[in-house]
């Protein structure tokens, strides 16, 4: 299924509610009917509202983690934040039809992972996914909880943010290792993680052909001059400053997308989603349009970059508030948005191989991931990272 909205001046489409009619496999899924998990995924992300009333919650979730911003009296002023802001975020996500694709995508994307890992790494498996989400259920402690629960024998913490962010990775690996300071982890279950991946190859190929396919619906005399936006969530500059390798990382894959393209187009990294009133890194996606625009572009490709499935910052804020709303302002003559990887054959090929390699690697844990940012002031950062070289075995 091709998810990608069609934006032209004058002819503009507004079919989102497509995706909330995915039928996905459940996440409680074993890979053999009779044969007892023995590999499990537990596959991280921020997560997002599956139902507009848990909208106000998942707001205060973000805003009370002082791993994602700090506010004073954040314990307080955080749930009045997330109350003040509920009604127009579940605005938005009303009109994508009614709550967040996350889930539904994460769950096809780990049952069909683990059915190419059981083929391709018989001797790991059978493999089990697991989805834990930061801020949206099913939390990140339920899922260890399901792990544990069903004997797990290798638990694989495989983060679904390709390039790594103190701010998104870091804040689910400190979740991790506070639960399980606290409980203890099981005595018989190996633990490791997998921290980034954004230069796979199969990652920067399946990119490729999603742009590929958008290209096929320009005009021949212009494809050429199709401008290519690389969209990805922004940070502030003050989380760069310290030592953030994320950027670096997104223009890492990017280069490896347009080697995949034979360099065919002229291209640019931006970055959306800003939040607040402090400097974030940009340029931002809407002023690169305005920008180009101005500078007699006609004709656009957003890809979003650093997102491996779809939500509210691809159905809403580029189809509608930018392929849509702001196209039509600038009279762009066509624009198109790139679908995420989702279910792309090649992308749930690299995802079983990122596993598959870790596995045979027999390194638990990466050097860098150990490594903190030269300017680091997060409390968490050191203990977590501390408790994960201590625990983490192959």
């Amino acid at each position: 299924m091709n998810l990608c909205k069609i934006y032209s001046a004058g002819n503009c489409a507004r079919n989102f509610k497509i995706i909330r009619n995915l039928s996905t496999g459940g996440q409680k899924r074993e890979s053999s009917e009779n044969s007892k998990a023995k590999t499990g995924i537990l596959m991280v992300n921020m997560g997002g509202p599956s139902k507009l009333e848990q909208v106000q919650e998942f707001l205060t979730r973000i805003i009370t983690d002082r791993d994602m911003m700090q506010l004073p009296m954040q314990s307080k002023l955080g749930p009045w934040i997330a109350k003040m802001r509920a009604p127009k975020v579940m605005k938005k996500y009303s009109e994508i039809g009614g709550g967040s694709p996350i889930l539904k995508w994460s769950n096809l994307q780990g049952e069909l992972m683990c059915q190419e890992l059981d083929k391709i790494s018989p001797e790991s498996g059978p493999h089990k996914h697991y989805v834990g989400f930061r801020y949206a259920d099913p939390l990140t402690e339920v899922a260890l909880q399901q792990i544990e629960a069903d004997g797990i024998e290798h638990m694989i913490i495989f983060s679904q943010y390709p390039h790594y962010s103190c701010a998104t990775a870091g804040s689910s690996f400190t979740v991790i290792s506070d639960y399980y300071k606290k409980r203890g982890l099981p005595k018989n279950m190996k633990l490791s993680i997998i921290d980034r991946w954004g230069t796979h190859p199969l990652l920067a190929q399946t990119v490729a052909e999603r742009i590929k396919d958008e290209l096929k619906h320009f005009d021949d005399k212009i494809k050429k001059d199709v401008m290519i936006l690389f969209s990805a969530h922004s940070i502030p500059l003050r989380v760069l400053n310290r030592g953030d390798s994320y950027p670096s990382e997104i223009a890492a894959t990017v280069h490896m997308v347009m080697n995949e393209l034979n360099h065919s187009n002229p291209y640019q990294i931006v970055w959306q989603s800003k939040v607040g009133p402090l400097p974030w890194l940009g340029p931002a996606t809407h002023n690169s349009l305005r920008g180009y625009v101005s500078q007699g572009k006609k004709n656009f490709i957003i890809v979003p970059i650093a997102f491996v499935n779809e939500h509210i910052e691809t159905l809403h804020e580029l189809d509608i508030q930018y392929c849509t709303d702001l196209a039509r302002e600038l009279k762009i003559e066509k624009i198109r948005r790139t679908p995420t990887p989702n279910d792309h054959p090649l992308f749930i090929k690299a995802l079983a191989d990122v596993v598959k390699t870790h596995l045979h690697s027999k390194k638990a844990i990466s050097p860098k991931f150990v490594t903190r940012c030269p300017q680091c002031i997060n409390e968490n950062c050191q203990p977590c990272k501390t408790w994960f070289a201590q625990n983490c075995r192959m």
